[in-house]
């Protein structure tokens, strides 16, 4: 009896982050999350990439989740095999903030590699998006961002525009 509910212990345990890990890609999970109506910053990064090196070693994405603590970020590494690159996200201090989500797409690197997300072109990284409510309101396709531009994009996605 003791060996059967050892057994059983160890197959719920075993068994329990399965059952409770969402079985979507990241591109469905973004997608999903994009329809939110708060702001959502979509980051399409590497680990591997110098670009996206240099921008987290400025700091400048550890204020800016912290700064807004109202947005969601999703951070999601592409063009690596499925790597998340959750390790040097932890490395900036990003991973442990209530309103980041770290995703990875399986797609490899090099030849193969995706050259679309969540149905937006991508031809180059870092890519980052602001969404509102399902709507793309701002595209940053090409390269290192000046994070004072990311902030006033926030900004203006939060404001209401009427004319």
């Amino acid at each position: 009896m003791q060996r059967c509910l050892i057994f059983l212990s160890f197959a719920f345990v075993c068994l329990t982050p399965a059952l409770a890990a969402p079985n979507e890609s990241a591109q469905e999970q973004v997608a999903a999350a994009i329809k939110a109506p708060n702001v959502s910053v979509i980051h399409l990064w590497a680990p591997w990439c110098s670009n996206c090196q240099a921008e987290l070693k400025s700091g400048g994405w550890t204020k800016m989740v912290k700064a807004n603590p109202q947005v969601k970020f999703y951070f999601v590494s592409i063009w690596d095999a499925g790597d998340d690159g959750r390790a040097m996200l932890a490395k900036y201090q990003i991973t442990q903030e209530p309103n980041v989500t770290v995703l990875a797409d399986p797609g490899p690197r090099g030849s193969g590699h995706i050259k679309e997300f969540a149905g937006l072109p991508v031809s180059w990284i870092p890519t980052t998006w602001v969404f509102k409510g399902g709507n793309l309101d701002y595209a940053l396709n090409y390269g290192e961002l000046h994070f004072p531009v990311l902030q006033q994009f926030i900004a203006d996605s939060n404001n209401s525009w009427e004319h």
